[in-house]
C-alpha cells in the first residue's frame, strides 16, 4: 500500500468516519485523528479538492462559531488552542481568504495575551510564575495560519507573537498553562510537523521578517541544520502508532523526502 492508502485504511480507527471518534471529536486519536490525518495527506500532496479533504473541510467549518472560534468538542469550553489547530489546518487547505477564516483572524488579533501569544485559562498542571506566559505551541499554530494571510509581515501583533516565541528560545524552561519547554524532546526533529519541536518552530518562524535576522532564530536554524545528513532531514521522533503504521514518508530514523522539501522551503524563505 502507498502511504496515502495506509492513512485512508485507518479512516474508521476512532469509531466514527473520517478519523473522528464516534461522538464526532476530530482531534482525538492522534496521529490518526481527523486533524492530523488531513495534515499527513496534505504533506503527501493530496490536493485540497480531493473529496476526502473536502469532507474534512466541511467537518471543520461545521464547528466554526460566528465569533470566529472553533468548538472542537460538544462538551466543555472553547479553548484558544482548539481554534489555533482548526484555523491552521483550514489555511493549509486553502481557505485563508474565506470570510469565516477572516473573522477568526480578527478574533485572534483581538484576543492576544499580554506577552503577545495565545493561551488558555485552563491550568491542568497547577499555577505558578511560568504558567503566566502564553502557550508556545498554540501560538506557533496561530502564526502558522497567519503566514497564509494578508497580515503576514504587515501586523505588529504578529511581530509581538514572534518575539514571544524567540524569547522562549532563551527561557528554555516549560512555560504557559500547558508547560511547553525547549529541552531534549523539543530538539528532536518531528515530522509531520504538528508538535512543539525544532523543525516546526524554525519552519513557521522562517516566514516572518521579524525572525529572519534575529540571532535566536539563527541559532535555532543552526541547531536544525546540524542534524542534516547529506542535506536531508531525518525523522528523530514519531509516535508509536506512526512507527507501527508502515508509513514511509515519515519513518523514524530515516530520511524523509517530504520533510527535506520543507527544509528547503525554509532556505527559500531566507533567500538562500
Amino acid at each position: 500500500m502507498t502511504d496515502i492508502d495506509i492513512i485512508l485504511s485507518n479512516r474508521h480507527i476512532n469509531g466514527g468516519d473520517f478519523w473522528a471518534t464516534d461522538d464526532g471529536k476530530m482531534a482525538k486519536g492522534s496521529p490518526f485523528s481527523t486533524y492530523f490525518s488531513a495534515i499527513m495527506l496534505l504533506e503527501l500532496e493530496m490536493p485540497p479538492s480531493d473529496p476526502i479533504l473536502q469532507k474534512v473541510t466541511e467537518m471543520f467549518f461545521g464547528i466554526w462559531r460566528e465569533d470566529g472560534r472553533f468548538k472542537l468538542q460538544s462538551s466543555g469550553g472553547i479553548y484558544p488552542c482548539h481554534t489555533a489547530y482548526c484555523v491552521s489546518l483550514l489555511c493549509r487547505l486553502g481557505y485563508a481568504g474565506d470570510e469565516r477564516i477572516q473573522r477568526t483572524f480578527q478574533y485572534l488579533l483581538e484576543n492576544t495575551y499580554t506577552d503577545g501569544g495565545w493561551r488558555c485559562n485552563k491550568f491542568s498542571f497547577g499555577r505558578g510564575a511560568d504558567t503566566e506566559f502564553s502557550n508556545p505551541l498554540p501560538t506557533l499554530n496561530v502564526l502558522d495560519a497567519f503566514r497564509f494571510s494578508q497580515y503576514l509581515n504587515n501586523e505588529p501583533a504578529l511581530d509581538k507573537a514572534v518575539e514571544f516565541l524567540l524569547a522562549h528560545w532563551e527561557i528554555k524552561r516549560p512555560i504557559g498553562p500547558c508547560q511547553y519547554g525547549i529541552g531534549t524532546l523539543f530538539m528532536q526533529v518531528e515530522y509531520p510537523m504538528g508538535g512543539y519541536n525544532i523543525f516546526y518552530y524554525v519552519y513557521v518562524l522562517s516566514f516572518y521578517s521579524k525572525a529572519k535576522e534575529d540571532q535566536r532564530f539563527l541559532e535555532a536554524l543552526a541547531a536544525l541544520e546540524s542534524k542534516l545528513v547529506d542535506g536531508q532531514i531525518f525523522v528523530e521522533r514519531a509516535s508509536l502508532k506512526l512507527v507501527k503504521s508502515g508509513l514511509v514518508f515519515c519513518a523514524k530514523g530515516k530520511p524523509s523526502v517530504q520533510a527535506t522539501k520543507r527544509y528547503y522551503e525554509i532556505l527559500a524563505n531566507l533567500g538562500r
